[in-house]
């Protein structure tokens, strides 16, 4: 069972953009991933998510996810994501977390799975894995969704993403206030 297979029968898949195949025999997704879920308010009403992995971005194939990127508001989510979604992680997984109260970007190790955390102050999930990755949006423009994720999933496993080495103790050390704005109106 596939990431997404158990998300969905799990009913734990949130606003999702995208999601379907791509090239040689993987699967995308772009959306939201529930970690904690909100409380019941009757049989067909539920409050939104307590916790959750927005704006992911993961390529998977039917077992083990290749590539998991998402923003975590507190690095304190890290620990209960993990534990919900472990099996479809494995060494070779490419993690990049990008979470809004982390003061530094580091690099650690978690029950043997490399998580690549950066701090997000105002960008979105896409716009900070284009810069990491050296696309360019215009490169992007014509391409359909499948493309567009596939391009970028090539050219993050080509880019050397590590940041400090830190283990998890010393990556709590650096929570801070989130400092995300929130852009829109004034």
């Amino acid at each position: 069972m596939s990431i997404l297979e158990y998300a969905k029968e799990k009913d734990l898949v949130w606003q999702p953009s995208f999601s379907g195949k791509l090239g040689n025999g993987l699967v995308g997704y772009r959306g939201a991933l529930i970690v904690e879920e909100g409380k019941q308010l009757s049989p067909d009403r539920k409050l939104p998510p307590k916790i959750q992995a927005r704006q992911v971005i993961l390529v998977t194939d039917e077992e083990k996810m290749k590539l998991f990127s998402a923003e975590l508001e507190s690095i304190l989510h890290f620990e209960p994501f993990f534990e919900k979604y472990k099996t479809f992680f494995d060494p070779t997984t490419l993690v990049i977390l990008y979470v809004t109260d982390l003061n530094k970007n580091a690099t650690f190790v978690y029950e043997g799975v490399t998580i690549n955390a950066y701090s997000l102050h105002e960008s979105s999930v896409w716009n900070e894995l284009l810069d990491l990755s050296n696309l360019e949006k215009s490169e992007l423009k014509k391409m359909d969704n499948e493309e567009k994720i596939e391009a970028l999933y090539e050219e993050l496993l080509a880019t050397d993403c590590t940041e400090k080495q830190m283990s998890f103790e010393e990556i709590l050390s650096l929570k801070g206030e989130s400092s995300k704005k929130i852009m829109g109106a004034v």
